[in-house]
């Protein structure tokens, strides 16, 4: 059994507060007989006395003032963490820490954020990029709490809630030989620069949804980290893209660079967000998808809700 109790703790916090017996016992809702056995008990446990007997107003021995010290450090923390523990209880508190695999979510993303935060301004919330680890693995193992994804894969313990469906569109250059073209084939590729995000093939949509399952591979692939980098590339002739139509609009209208759709049906794929089973059903929780699906319906053009 240890020999130091919070109970103890408490009780001589109140001896101090109050400086005698009776009043002490008050303070902790206990009767004067049972305040005294508690005390008698930490002393017996600790074989030395905590308080001079008889001293008005009572007085601690150095032992006693040693376990003041602790309880001024240990007791407000106990009270916070119960406090915490009742709000969580509630809904009304925890900790939101997201990673995104997307890289053209910020820009819809922060606007969430910042709505959200306005009415939930307890929860503790830590925003990562996903581009340089699998985030998913991670949220398995409880290291994070909600993953942006397009790319859900088969996890025991994640769900995947659909926020919403978006159009892969191809983007070239003005005067790209494709931009003739009202539909893009496979086989209209095979010839060009394909310039995509640092992520591996088979997790982008061009890939999975678009060559892949036509068993047709670009003539080169290169790279960039971000989305007006690409543009940039596609616009002055080195090479095409793929991106979603929200994450374009901008480069669009201001004329940078001509959209294509994907074969016939067009490329569309689900954004996601994905989160452990345990913690699905946490106010806290979908309140944030909640305001990420208002979010994104009234900011971002082209996209579609989830079915």
């Amino acid at each position: 059994m240890a020999r130091i109790e919070i109970k103890h703790l408490r009780t001589l916090v109140a001896l101090r507060d109050c400086g005698s017996l009776v009043d002490a016992a008050q303070q902790v809702h206990l009767t004067q007989s049972a305040l005294s056995h508690q005390l008698k008990e930490l002393e017996d446990r600790l074989n030395q006395p905590v308080v001079i007997r008889k001293s008005k107003p009572l007085k601690f021995t150095e032992t006693g003032s040693r376990l003041l010290q602790l309880a001024d450090t240990v007791l407000p923390a106990v009270e916070q963490t119960e406090q915490d523990i009742s709000m969580l209880a509630l809904g009304k508190q925890g900790r939101l820490h997201i990673a995104i695999e997307c890289h053209s979510c910020f820009d819809w993303l922060m606007p969430t954020l910042d709505e959200y935060r306005e009415h939930w301004p307890d929860v503790e919330i830590d925003l990562i990029s996903g581009f340089n680890f699998d985030p998913l693995p991670a949220l398995a193992r409880a290291e994070l709490d909600l993953v942006i994804t397009s790319d859900p894969q088969s996890l025991s313990g994640v769900r995947y809630i659909p926020l919403f469906q978006y159009e892969c569109l191809l983007c070239v250059a003005k005067d790209h030989p494709l931009a003739k073209k009202e539909l893009i084939t496979p086989q209209d590729l095979s010839n060009e620069t394909l310039i995509i995000y640092p992520v591996e093939q088979a997790r982008l949509d061009i890939f999975k949804y678009f060559l892949l399952p036509a068993n047709v591979l670009p003539k080169v692939t290169r790279s960039a980290e971000l989305t007006i980098m690409i543009i940039q590339l596609v616009a002055s002739g080195r090479g095409v893209c793929a991106l979603p139509n929200w994450g374009i609009v901008d480069y669009l209208e201001k004329g940078y660079v001509l959209a294509r759709s994907l074969g016939e049906s067009g490329v569309w794929s689900t954004l996601y967000a994905a989160v452990r089973e345990e913690q699905a059903d946490a106010p806290y929780i979908e309140e944030f998808i909640n305001t990420a699906r208002s979010c994104s319906q009234q900011t971002l053009k082209g996209i579609q809700p989830p079915e």
